[in-house]
């Protein structure tokens, strides 16, 4: 068996999960802002020694990161210019002309990666079909490498109109930039993002450049210490679309590790979804500085071909930057242990974005921090052990919570620290619970239908919560919730999915034209995945569809085998139902029109056991028991403690009651019961249903 080691960075602690003939060995310490690889070696020592292996025997690694987001959402990346199309050098600016917040007279835009001083165009112009109605021509092309040189660049995104349709321009535009300064990071739209609509294409090729040169340097640090430590394995990249890509994809087109981590939690759910037989799910991930939560059906996270990423206006869709990239679709908010606590201008206590990270961390980290956070705030209602912490090695201090919340929050307003403290927890609890009503909503879903798979260090600790807010019946909460993603990055399937915008009206549907474009689409995703996998393969089409004459259009799953003539029938049958289940409806007499293609190539993923429910229960109570609040009942009350790995296959336990582990603790609420599954999992469902 290859030992095999998955790897999340965090914002606040980068996580560990070692695959070993054993069994799984893990880890969690705290992230290394300034060498981000440091933390990482520290992890696979703990989880090394844990489970009795050296370093050098690790013959696989597999690493997700949040470097690529922070930078964008930090402005942490290189110098970049912009060459576009003469006329169009204000797109990214001008946006999509839509207000995100209607009455807000003093609403501010957020400021487009590369200013307008180092935007340049040139004169050259190809039609949607690909026609070109203005060549760019050699003078040009030698005006625009001399502005590159001149102004000092460390990267250059190009960006053309239409150049999904036709890239000839674009490729002769960064041939001339590298042959002049070869060690020019430069981008191509044309490659990065080859589909319809220039905003979110130009906004994608911008974000891979200016991103480029930093994941480029990281990742060759990475690979380079790691050989050093003696560990000589190769490293894979998780994608955001959930996917396995090699490190020098990684470094070409490092936008496609924009969620790299929250999609190694997504299929980390998705496989007890399909093991416990449940259709609708719902993946809640909550760390120390975000919460994630992502639908799963059929045993399959949501997918999507564009993401916001950094949003700036109380994390309102709209206010941030559109990017089309292959991505597992969920909605994040800034909603983690680490999230600061603060009062707003209308005396109310409010919750994130801003979070402390692990540098400074929380108050009761005892490392420097001193705003209250949703850590202190569970520290004072009786949630954390503040000597079992991260299984010991971060030893928490009360007191320093507590004078934390007192002197931001209970002092401004009168509350007591534990009212304060209850505060400041219900405040993200309904903060999630929120994200997961719009998200649901917004796919035509009712979340009371969905069961929460809970995972991630601060998720089990709100799960019940969310679940009473939300009126969900059943949550899971896996074995190695704490470490969920790093898990989910070693189940993760080697795959790359191609795109392409070619539009296509269903009334004249161009069969042959449609087949050599999927088999483009094929060729350039099994080039991808081959370098990574020489193992068997599935292949997905999706196309994305709309009515003539809407603004947008859906996700619609079609066979990838060969299309033939009279194929426009069945196709406009697949669209209807997908549209229905979206809008419960769709609309007569309007024509049907295709806009963007993507194939994805992936290897199979394995097949999860089904997992049987226990035979019979059995009271697993404790004498051990610890005080803490119930939000549900608006008291603080009696609870059973006791250790997860103590608990054997059908041991049962009523709420309230606290169950520990290394990497995290599950509240039990009072109107909760817990039962151990033979899988390790813990399923909680309410006590009326329970029975």
């Amino acid at each position: 068996m290859t030992i095999r080691a998955g790897v999340d960075i965090g914002g606040t602690f980068t996580d560990v999960a070692l695959e070993h003939p054993e069994g799984l060995a893990t880890a969690k310490v705290l992230t290394d802002y300034t060498a981000p690889e440091a933390a990482i070696l520290d992890g696979l020592r703990t989880a090394a020694a844990e489970a009795g292996v050296s370093l050098g025997d690790i013959g696989q690694i597999i690493h997700g990161t949040t470097l690529v987001t922070n930078a964008l959402i930090e402005r942490r990346g290189t110098k970049t210019a912009f060459i576009t199309t003469e006329g169009f050098r204000d797109v990214i600016e001008m946006r999509s002309e839509n207000r995100f917040e209607q009455y807000d007279l003093n609403l501010a835009l957020p400021a487009p990666l590369v200013p307008r001083q180092h935007r340049f165009t040139a004169r050259e112009r190809v039609a949607a079909d690909g026609e070109v109605l203005l060549a760019l021509s050699d003078d040009d092309i030698a005006a625009l490498v001399a502005q590159v040189r001149e102004g000092g660049y460390g990267a250059v995104a190009v960006g053309f109109l239409h150049a999904y349709a036709n890239p000839d321009h674009e490729r002769r535009m960064g041939a001339a930039l590298k042959a002049a300064m070869p060690e020019l990071s430069v981008s191509l739209s044309s490659v990065v993002s080859p589909q319809m609509r220039e905003l979110p294409r130009f906004n994608t090729v911008i974000s891979n450049a200016y991103v480029q040169p930093q994941v480029a340097k990281y990742l060759g640090q990475l690979v380079e210490r790691l050989r050093t430590e003696g560990i000589d394995a190769p490293v894979f990249m998780l994608h955001s679309g959930g996917g396995l890509i090699g490190v020098e994809t990684a470094m070409e087109q490092p936008v496609r590790l924009l969620e790299s981590g929250p999609a190694g939690g997504a299929i980390f759910a998705a496989g007890y979804a399909r093991g416990h037989g449940i259709a609708n799910a719902l993946s809640f991930d909550m760390g120390g500085t975000t919460a994630k939560i992502c639908m799963i059906e059929d045993g399959a996270p949501k997918s999507a071909n564009t993401f916001e990423i950094a949003r700036t206006y109380r994390f309102k869709k709209g206010s941030g930057m559109l990017v089309s990239t292959p991505v597992v679709e969920m909605v994040e908010i800034g909603a983690g242990g680490g999230s600061i606590a603060s009062i707003d201008a209308l005396g109310r206590i409010q919750v994130g974005p801003r979070s402390a990270g692990s540098e400074p961390g929380p108050a009761c980290y005892q490392r420097g921090g001193a705003e209250p956070t949703v850590t202190d705030a569970n520290l004072m209602l009786g949630r954390l052990d503040p000597d079992g912490f991260a299984g010991g090695q971060i030893p928490l201090a009360p007191d320093l919570s507590a004078n934390a919340i007192e002197a931001a929050l209970a002092s401004t307003t009168g509350l007591e620290v534990a009212d304060a403290a209850f505060g400041v927890t219900e405040m993200v609890d309904e903060n999630m619970a929120n994200a997961a009503r719009v998200h649901t909503v917004e796919h035509g879903r009712d979340v009371e239908r969905f069961t929460m798979i809970a995972f991630g260090g601060g998720a089990p600790l709100h799960a019940c919560r969310l679940c009473e807010k939300l009126g969900i019946e059943r949550l899971i909460v896996p074995p190695g919730a704490g470490v969920g993603s790093a898990i989910g990055f070693l189940r993760a399937p080697f795959s790359y999915e191609a795109t392409r915008g070619f539009y296509q009206r269903l009334d004249n549907f161009d069969a042959r034209a449609a087949n050599a474009l999927v088999e483009e689409l094929r060729s350039e995703a099994e080039a991808f995945v081959a370098s990574g996998s020489t193992g068997a393969t599935e292949t997905r089409l999706t196309i994305f569809m709309r009515y003539t004459g809407q603004g947008w259009e859906i996700p619609v799953p079609v066979s990838a085998a060969a299309f033939v003539a009279g194929d426009e029938a069945a196709l406009e049958s697949a669209f209807e139902e997908a549209y229905r289940g979206l809008f419960g409806r769709t609309i007569d007499g309007l024509a049907v029109e295709i806009t963007n293609w993507a194939l994805n190539v992936a290897t199979p993923v394995p097949p999860v056991p089904r997992v049987a429910p226990p035979a019979a229960r059995r009271d697993a109570r404790s004498d051990a028991t610890r005080s803490i609040f119930d939000a549900g009942r608006r008291e603080t009350l009696e609870a059973w403690e006791l250790r997860r790995a103590d608990m054997a296959t059908g041991d049962s336990i009523d709420g309230p009651a606290v169950i520990t582990e290394d990497e995290t603790t599950t509240i039990i609420t009072a109107a909760f019961r817990a039962t151990m599954q033979a899988d390790g999992a813990l399923l909680i469902e309410r006590r009326g249903t329970a029975e």
